[in-house]
């Protein structure tokens, strides 16, 4: 507990005692006035000070104000304990507030307590502790194994693996070498680390997610602005509705002006509108926090509620379904040609290009490229390459390279069957075929299972070949697939999309974060996934996946409908106890000690299932639909 906290704790439970000893006491007439009015100022002054400088602030119509009216009128009417057990039940409620707030904001502390304290400056064969802002781009710094990596750099030299959870939420270890980039953030688990910096601390990526987490809270969802509209005009309304109750029937009916005024004071205290006001932004904002211990930033409560609504899912494949890198995943030598003589002669003919195609060749031969070898090499756009190897002419291309070559394809040469098809020819006779994809994640197929039990309909929109992008949209299940698409097609198809979707629902993309931003902007929702160290990726999206796992965006559906769910029970809950007791006051059939529960028990009871909200509940591995 906070040093307030406590303060307020203790004289919660000296005004409890003092309470106690004026309700047992023998006291009478002024006497008994006093030792009430001892435990409700020490209770209760902090409210009655509040109260008086909010309105002269013209900042009438608050809780405070609510609080203050009620009790003071009970004094009036001679309810002295009543007046006092408000105050102090009152005050329970706050610290429980105080607490559960508290505890949401430690939490994301902790989660997110990547924030670096030094950075170990290399300079001159010495290394000294220095802030890491100070650290310029270029400059060189040590970690050592279990120091946090202060700033985004490239790996002069050292192995290590390093742990991710704080910024993925995923335990498992990444292994780096010299040559990778790494980001800050992480620990360093290993060995030591020389890092060359490649950005300043203020553009690293644990300084731009810190300063993402933090402004969160400022982005609203619509409940949250609807219960701040609704208090702005429901309290002056019960403020005047006590006023009538109090007035109205004892001048209609004459007389019995103590009864109607205890009855409006009981209206009062019911009417505070503490647990909507508390429970609802305390929800989004456990959400948000439960999604980051998961790696997945949300960069506000209205995304989280317009994720909450998602009834289409529109993927990229390239980078969010795929791997995003080409493997030879078929090798179809032709009849008297040996498979591990085919890819010698695709991965030689290729050797002189850095197309990602040609070095997937050279992986999957796993040879040294001997350059004596090969002669004349020529490169023919869209078509493939030419070169003499071996004193021979190889031709590795397309069926159209192969018709220019003169060499006859197969009845099925011309199947893609999902993939890019390298076909090869020694001078006008035909090798063989070998098939190069581009892999699925490990994970893709559960993410769009997940999706669809959920009852979302799943879309994807590729730039690959027609029989690429449908090979890879059979093997997940997706229910729609476009291919051969420019950037300005899929913005087309998305919006087509938004037009189609059912009324009320939202369209989230998911893409990574690079060469989607037109689309990510456009849906009602944009997903960035592999956002780790992605700029882009943290610019241009609504959510970003800190890891490069398609299943997150189900668990970051669950989570949003899971908090949205907590939001609908608290104001449900809320409104329909005061609702009942509210006419209950009004009718004379409840007292004070109703009045109490209303507004202070129901504020503990929505505190506390606001506070779920921090959990992130079971995984999507664990549960099928969420309703």
């Amino acid at each position: 507990m906070t040093k307030k906290q406590k303060k307020t704790l203790w004289r919660i439970l000296i005004s409890g005692g003092l309470f106690l000893a004026a309700l047992l006491g023998p006291w009478s007439g002024w006497a008994r006035l006093g030792a009430f009015l001892i435990p409700y100022g020490l209770i209760g002054w902090d409210i009655l000070w509040k109260a008086v400088r909010n309105i002269s602030r013209g900042q009438v119509f608050d809780e405070n104000f609510l609080m203050s009216l009620a009790t003071v009128g009970a004094f009036f009417i001679g309810e002295y304990p009543e007046a006092v057990a408000v105050m102090l039940f009152y005050q329970v409620g706050e610290l429980f507030q105080s607490y559960a707030v508290g505890r949401s904001r430690r939490s994301i502390a902790a989660l997110m307590d990547i924030r670096p304290d030094w950075a170990n400056l290399e300079q001159d064969g010495q290394v000294n502790q220095v802030d890491p802002e100070e650290v310029a781009v270029g400059q060189t710094i040590v970690i050592r194994s279990g120091e946090r990596i202060p700033l985004d750099g490239v790996i002069l030299s050292g192995n290590s693996s390093l742990d991710t959870a704080a910024l993925t939420g995923e335990s498992v270890p990444r292994e780096v070498a010299p040559g990778d980039a790494v980001i800050s953030g992480c620990v360093n688990g290993g060995g030591l680390l020389r890092v060359q910096v490649t950005r300043p601390y203020g553009e690293s990526t644990v300084a731009r997610i810190l300063d993402l987490v933090e402004n969160a809270s400022s982005k609203k969802a619509r409940a949250e602005h609807f219960i701040t509209r609704f208090a702005r005009y429901y309290t002056p309304a019960v403020v005047i509705a006590a006023a009538a109750l109090a007035l109205i029937p004892p001048l209609a009916l004459g007389g019995g002006w103590s009864g109607w005024v205890h009855r409006a004071l009981i209206f009062l205290v019911i009417s505070c509108p503490c647990a909507l006001v508390i429970s609802v932004p305390l929800s989004f904002f456990g959400g948000i926090g439960g999604a980051s211990r998961q790696g997945i930033l949300v960069k506000g409560g209205n995304y989280l509620e317009a994720l909450a609504k998602t009834q289409v899912m529109v993927f990229d494949k390239t980078g969010t379904l795929t791997q995003g890198t080409f493997q030879v995943t078929e090798v179809r030598p032709a009849s008297g040609v040996e498979r591990d003589r085919l890819l010698e002669l695709a991965a030689l003919a290729e050797g002189g290009s850095n197309h990602p195609i040609a070095q997937s060749l050279q992986a999957a031969w796993g040879g040294a490229f001997d350059r004596e070898r090969v002669a004349k090499f020529q490169e023919i756009p869209g078509m493939g390459v030419t070169a003499t190897v071996d004193g021979a002419t190889v031709w590795a291309g397309n069926p159209r390279l192969m018709a220019q070559a003169g060499a006859a394809l197969p009845p099925d040469g011309r199947d893609s069957q999902g993939g890019t098809v390298v076909h090869l020819a020694v001078e006008n006779r035909y090798q063989g075929s070998i098939l190069i994809s581009d892999c699925l994640k490990p994970d893709a197929s559960e993410a769009i299972r997940l999706l669809k039990s959920r009852g979302i309909r799943t879309v994807m929109l590729t730039g690959d070949s027609k029989g690429a992008g449908e090979a890879a949209a059979a093997q997940l299940g997706i229910d729609e697939v476009h291919t051969q698409l420019l950037p300005e097609d899929k913005v087309r198809i998305v919006e087509r999309l938004l037009e189609e979707k059912p009324a009320g629902s939202t369209l989230a993309f998911v893409g990574d974060g690079v060469n989607d931003a037109p689309v990510l902007s456009r849906a009602d929702v944009g997903i960035a996934m592999g956002g780790l160290g992605s700029d882009a990726a943290i610019e241009a999206a609504d959510v970003v996946l800190m890891d490069d796992q398609p299943r997150k965006v189900a668990d970051a559906m669950d989570i949003a409908r899971r908090t949205l769910k907590i939001v609908r029970q608290n104001v449900i809950f809320a409104l329909g106890v005061k609702a009942l007791v509210l006419l209950l006051g009004a009718w004379g059939a409840a007292n004070l000690w109703e009045a109490v529960f209303a507004d202070v028990g129901v504020s503990v009871i929505a505190i506390l299932n606001a506070s779920r909200a921090l959990s992130p509940g079971k995984s999507s591995r664990q549960q099928g639909n969420i309703s």
